[in-house]
């Protein structure tokens, strides 16, 4: 909070087109794929120039509330959980390939998160939430010695646990760390042949979660991932 001995600061134009477009968003005066005024009116309507208009979009398709594209009005973007995650991936990456700690705390991150992830479904899944499981097993194994196509469904198989809980967050949380670390993954696993270890692995995962086995899912788990935290490799440099 401001005192009344702090210098009074003068704002940019594009900060206060900013805040009165955000503000016509969150108020519901404009609908997620609802297209924005023109700059023309908004430049009339604001009393301002182009630019200000125009970096203030830019700011507001920064934070994921506009989508804006070439020759087109931009337009109000939904908000969910994993468009907000997809706002911070760059700057993830970069963190990871700059800083061998932050792998190693992503790592223990993500054990500490598939931990209840896995009891939670173990508690929860329906049959046909096991029999998506089982689908995305088949796939994964339909697609030995394919890297691409294994790992998309290694990371759909944990991504459907996540989602069992019925929390998008949780399912965006999942996706967003397992987009995360995928870099440091592909080669490795295929170079060391391990992608037999991940299928009996997650069998035995789901085998346990099907019969509503929450201990026994969570140290399932638990040795998947310890086994293959060392396929994480930092290669930055």
């Amino acid at each position: 909070m401001a005192s009344a001995s702090d210098p009074i600061v003068r704002r940019k134009l594009s900060d206060e087109v900013f805040d009165r477009l955000k503000l016509m968003i969150t108020s519901g005066d404009l609908q997620p794929g609802d297209a924005m005024p023109s700059e023309r009116d908004l430049m009339e309507r604001f009393g301002v120039g182009r630019p200000a208009i125009r970096e203030a979009m830019q700011a507001l398709s920064k934070i994921g509330l506009l989508t804006i594209s070439h020759g087109e009005r931009a337009k109000v973007r939904l908000l969910t959980a994993r468009s907000i995650f997809q706002q911070v991936d760059q700057s993830a990456h970069i963190m990871l390939a700059t800083s061998r700690d932050s792998l190693e705390h992503l790592k223990e991150a993500r054990r500490f998160f598939e931990r209840g992830m896995v009891r939670d479904a173990a508690k929860k899944a329906s049959a046909r939430e096991v029999e998506g499981l089982r689908a995305t097993l088949e796939r994964q194994r339909q697609s030995l010695g394919e890297a691409e196509a294994f790992i998309t469904a290694d990371m759909r198989f944990h991504t459907q646990i996540a989602a069992v809980s019925g929390n998008p967050i949780f399912e965006a949380v999942s996706e967003a760390m397992l987009g995360w670390l995928r870099q440091y993954h592909t080669d490795m696993l295929i170079w060391t042949g391990k992608e037999k270890y991940t299928l009996t692995e997650h069998e035995e995962i789901l085998r346990h979660i099907a019969a509503h086995d929450a201990d026994a899912a969570e140290q399932a788990m638990v040795k998947h991932l310890d086994r293959s935290a060392s396929l994480y490799i930092h290669q930055a440099g």
